[in-house]
């Protein structure tokens, strides 16, 4: 699989990354194991988690497979902190909160130190300056290598990353995760100018448009699809609408004259897109993750991609 430096900086990760979130709950640790050791086999190398996934079991079942599964030294370790939906607050970017929560993540996780830590969103109440420092002391004492942010808005990710840069030694921003597919597409307003300006690579999260793009919903909602479960249903509807519906009606036909999946066409899509260091995928089964992985080898030529642009546009 190809390595792809993360924005302007000397990390490098894989162009397809694995995402953690049904971790714990809809993918068991048998199935979480075979999707890893198939991901490493497949030359992947960033694994995407978050203290939050599953009430931390995501964390968990990712460091139990580090210890069991695959060697350390083969994963690009990437969580993120802010989000506290169990406490007063729904986020908090405070010094003390994010602090915790990276020995917390770290704890769960039975590592030394996360290769990639992640603000998870903005948090409006708290100073950037305060959460900014928080992120030096978390770099600075070794608990992570690099730092990055995640749904931040165009500004926001140019005011983080402009006020790091102002000071020599503070940690720079070096990746924006963001969600991006041809259902999503508003971030290339602001965000992904933002995140070429400031040196950032941009990775990013639900590709396959939370599923959508996978045509699995053209006729209905599949009793074991995402928008079947309680905890999922409000997440995938919003991609289920006639606009979507025509954008996917558009992946089915270049899927059919390419002779491939419409997941590898939406997939390669963003994958291929200026600035994106990695796409983020996350499988529930085994199954799901190795027909993603058949989709490595497609780049979709000129005219198909102009194609789908078009039918995206916002």
């Amino acid at each position: 699989m190809e390595q792809r430096y993360v924005g302007r900086s000397g990390l490098s990760v894989s162009r397809l990354g694995l995402g953690t979130m049904t971790w714990g709950r809809d993918t068991d640790p048998d199935e979480a194991g075979a999707q890893l050791r198939t991901f490493v086999e497949a030359g992947g190398t960033l694994v995407d988690t978050a203290d939050v996934y599953t009430g931390g079991d995501a964390e968990r079942l990712l460091g139990q497979l580090l210890r069991d599964a695959v060697p350390r030294s083969e994963i690009v370790v990437s969580t993120k902190a802010v989000v506290t939906p169990s406490g007063r607050r729904q986020r908090d970017a405070s010094r003390r909160h994010l602090l915790a929560a990276a020995d917390a993540s770290l704890a769960r996780l039975g590592v030394d130190y996360v290769d990639l830590w992640q603000l998870h969103t903005y948090d409006a109440e708290v100073p950037l300056e305060e959460t900014l420092a928080a992120v030096d002391a978390i770099v600075d004492s070794g608990r992570a290598v690099y730092a990055g942010v995640c749904d931040y808005a165009g500004w926001q990710l140019a005011a983080a990353a402009t006020a790091q840069r102002a000071v020599p030694g503070r940690t720079p921003i070096t990746s924006a995760q963001v969600e991006y597919s041809l259902l999503a597409r508003e971030v290339e307003r602001e965000v992904l100018p933002a995140a070429e300006h400031v040196g950032a690579g941009v990775l990013a999260w639900s590709p396959l448009g939370r599923g959508v793009l996978t045509g699995k919903y053209r006729t209905g909602i599949p009793a074991d699809s995402r928008a079947a479960t309680p905890h999922f249903v409000d997440f995938v509807r919003p991609y289920l609408d006639e606009r979507s519906r025509r954008v996917v009606e558009s992946v089915m036909t270049a899927a059919d004259g390419l002779g491939r999946s419409p997941l590898a066409v939406a997939l390669s899509w963003v994958r291929d897109q200026p600035g994106v260091s990695s796409a983020i995928v996350g499988a529930r089964t085994h199954a799901q993750l190795a027909a993603i992985l058949q989709a490595e080898d497609l780049e979709l030529p000129r005219e198909i991609r102009e194609a789908l642009d078009d039918v995206s546009s916002f």
